[in-house]
Order: C-alpha cells, then sequence, then structure tokens
C-alpha cells in the first residue's frame, strides 16, 4: 500500500514549482515484494521525472519490517487469553498494515503480536488511535499486564 501523505512545494497557483517534494509511506505483507516494490517505485518515478525534462532526488527509507505472527504460538496466545479473559472477550481482528517494533522479533523467533482493547463504550471512550479524542479506558492497563503474566506463565 502507497500513501503519498505530504505533497510539499510552490506557493502560488500560477507560477510552476521549482522543486516540489512528496513524502509517504509504503507497507507491504512480504518482503520480498516489499523490495521489489521500491525498485519499481525508483524505476517508474525516475522514468516519469526523466521524460518530463527534470530531475528526481529519491529516497525510499526502508523502514519497518513486515510482523509475521506465527500460526502455532499464536494458536496457543488465543486459547490461553481466552482461558483468562473468557472467550467472548477474545476476538480477530482485520489484517493490518501497522508499522512496528515488534516486527524486528517476529523476523528472528517465532511471535505472537496482538492488540489489547482500550475503549470503553459505556464511559464514552471510543475514539481511535491517533486521533485528537483519543482516550483510554485505564482498566486495560490491568488486563493488559494480567493477561500478559498468565501468557509467560503458561507457555
Amino acid at each position: 500500500m502507497l500513501s503519498i501523505c505530504a505533497f510539499n512545494g510552490g506557493f502560488t497557483t500560477n507560477v510552476i514549482p521549482s522543486e516540489v517534494k512528496l513524502m509517504g509511506t509504503f507497507r507491504a505483507m512480504d518482503e520480498t515484494w516489499r523490495f521489489k516494490a521500491h525498485d519499481l517505485i525508483r524505476k517508474q518515478a525516475t522514468e516519469l521525472v526523466h521524460a518530463m525534462g527534470a530531475e528526481i532526488d529519491i529516497d525510499i527509507l526502508v523502514g519497518y519490517p513486515t510482523l509475521y505472527n506465527n500460526e502455532a504460538v499464536t494458536a496457543n496466545a488465543r486459547k490461553l487469553a481466552e482461558d483468562y479473559m473468557g472467550i467472548d472477550n477474545v476476538v480477530d481482528t482485520e489484517l493490518r498494515m501497522g508499522a512496528e517494533d515488534f516486527a524486528f522479533y517476529s523476523q528472528v523467533i517465532p511471535a505472537c503480536f496482538f492488540r489489547l482493547g482500550t475503549g470503553n463504550k459505556a464511559k464514552g471512550i471510543t475514539a481511535g488511535v491517533h486521533t485528537p479524542l483519543f482516550d483510554v479506558d485505564e482498566r486495560a492497563l490491568e488486563i493488559g499486564a494480567g493477561t500478559m503474566a498468565y501468557l509467560a506463565t503458561q507457555f
């Protein structure tokens, strides 16, 4: 997934700027594809810019790797979480392309990354992360610490 999130350059509507800067994020679910896509982005951007008679300076930062959840570890963690919190309190989420430090671990050891719900509709805590209204039901801290301790003692 490629998102161009910033386009900077120019200060008026009737003058072509001498320089523009595009910034964005590229995320993938596969490391091989990610690096192939980096090459394709470089190639296509360079060819397009050169075809227009301009120059390009392209810098792609590698960033965080793909996060892999090991199937066996994840299945075991899910069962233990259900034992600890109750089956109704453990749900699957959609696949996401988040950028996480934890992904580095998952490249070298069997890992399981899970999310801890921090909202509480009854208390009006419903805003998503990275929004100005984000809040946390502090009971999630107790639940998270308890879950981690239970997983650690049962694994």
